[in-house]
């Protein structure tokens, strides 16, 4: 097996357990969803769009790994860079997006733990 192989394989897999992080999340999110629900539990669909949004964060992460993984080692071209460069640009984009959207804070903004 030549080496550009087992890297797109590497890459591939971390692709893989990106996209399973976001089911497995989105599914468990649900799941806690729905009991939170049957147990008239307040504040559910915050909770709720919290523990799906982490698991979106975290999933975003491993596709931008993989993406690296199978660019950079395998093929490193000015073409692949840039395409590379315009994913990860577009998914970091979208995590800060969630990231504030979550938090209700930029993620270099320190806590404000004078109001915990």
């Amino acid at each position: 097996m030549a080496y550009n192989d087992v890297i797109e394989k590497i890459g591939m897999t971390i692709d893989a357990a990106g996209v399973v992080v976001i089911l497995a999340g989105a599914a468990l999110a649900f799941a806690a969803c729905a009991v939170r629900l049957s147990r008239h539990e307040r504040d559910v669909y915050r909770r709720f769009r919290q523990q799906l949004g982490q698991t979106i964060l975290l999933g975003l992460e491993l596709l931008v790994a993989g993406d690296i993984v199978r660019t950079v080692a395998a093929s490193p071209s000015l073409i692949g860079v840039a395409i590379l460069a315009s994913i990860v640009l577009i998914r970091t984009f979208l995590s800060f997006s969630l990231e504030v959207e979550l938090s209700g804070r930029w993620p270099w903004q320190k806590r404000d733990t004078a109001a915990s």
